[in-house]
């Protein structure tokens, strides 16, 4: 069974591509982008296999 681990990132604007292709490169998978607790930001919630 695999198991997961976890990581929330804020999101800036005007570099969301270069943050989510940074953590997509450290074997990250992008699961949702909400809305931050302040509702000005954005997080991303990503994913990867534990190892």
């Amino acid at each position: 069974m695999t198991t997961w681990e976890y990581a929330t990132v804020p999101l800036i604007v005007h570099a969301t591509k270069q943050i989510l292709d940074q953590w997509g490169s450290d074997g990250w998978e992008l699961v949702q982008v909400v809305t931050g607790p302040d509702g000005n930001g954005l997080v991303a919630y990503l994913k990867r296999p534990k190892q």
